[in-house]
């Protein structure tokens, strides 16, 4: 989280998040059309993992629906509910909703009503025909 969000930024985030997940080739990683998704940087991040990049048509917020609805449930469940003393607090506190509650606690109708984490241990331990 930052006060603002260059192409720096969304970068870090998605470089953790391929660290932590170790992802195949092929992961469709989707998001708006922000200048810091449509840098050089962030392309060339993409490219060097495999990664195919998927960004909204113009003006239409429905492509990313569903990354809409969690941060609207981030705002509501959490962020609106509290009065936070500094950005440092803040981070800390947005980081447990989402580690602690939203991935491993919130069920999902959209995933059969289980929790990210259940569906990703569900899905890793189907057997594929």
């Amino acid at each position: 989280m930052a006060p603002e969000m260059p192409a720096t930024l969304v970068c870090a985030a998605l470089q953790m998040a391929l660290v932590q997940r170790n992802p195949g080739a092929g992961l469709i990683v989707h998001s708006d059309r922000g200048t810091q998704y449509a840098s050089s940087t962030h392309q060339a991040l993409l490219t060097k993992h495999g990664v195919v990049g998927s960004m909204s048509r113009k003006g239409n917020c429905w492509d990313n629906a569903v990354m809409e609805r969690f941060f609207l449930s981030l705002k509501m469940e959490r962020v609106w509910q509290r009065d936070y003393a500094n950005h440092s607090e803040a981070i800390h506190d947005v980081a447990d909703y989402i580690v602690n509650f939203y991935n491993s606690v919130r069920l999902h109708s959209k995933l059969g009503y289980l929790s990210p984490n259940a569906f990703e241990h569900k899905s890793a331990t189907q057997p594929t025909y």
